[in-house]
């Protein structure tokens, strides 16, 4: 008898336009992560209007897709109420998470819609065990830990 080898790992893809998105639905991507116009590390990406959203997440969803935004920089306090205003627009189109650095845009996510999912971004430089139980508590779900990591640190 062999062991149950554990869940298997999500396969995740970047997707900065329509052929990206096909390319990796058609190659076996569970999910697929992808920036707007505005508060994405993924400047150098073609990245997708709100306007887009409507058929990107019908395509994503009819083949079983998740679609995760990316919204991990930073956002100033005087960009919250514009940050506000883009997530009233985006939430009516079912993403499946939100990929995040700024704690401000999380709690304003919480009270927004409370049951999606928030994913800790690489930018939130997690390392350690203590930030990823405040990760936890403020909401988020999953961690991308910090790239500089060790595969020993990672298992600690």
């Amino acid at each position: 008898m062999t062991a149950h080898p554990g869940p298997r790992p999500e396969i995740l893809a970047p997707a900065g336009d329509f052929d990206c998105v096909r390319a990796a639905v058609e190659n076996g991507a569970d999910a697929v992560y992808f920036g707007l116009k505005q508060w994405n590390a993924r400047a150098r990406a073609a990245n997708f209007s709100v306007e887009e959203l409507p058929e990107l997440f019908s395509y994503l969803h009819l083949r079983g897709v998740k679609g995760y935004i990316a919204l991990n920089t930073l956002v100033f306090s005087n960009e919250l109420d514009e940050a506000a205003r883009l997530l009233e627009r985006v939430l009516p189109h079912s993403p499946d998470a939100f990929i995040l650095q700024d704690f401000g845009v999380a709690r304003l996510l919480r009270e927004m819609a409370p049951s999606v999912a928030l994913h800790a971004s690489t930018q939130t430089s997690t390392s350690s065990a203590e930030q990823m139980d405040l990760l936890r508590d403020l909401g988020f779900s999953r961690v991308i830990l910090a790239r500089e990591l060790s595969v020993a640190e990672i298992r600690k």
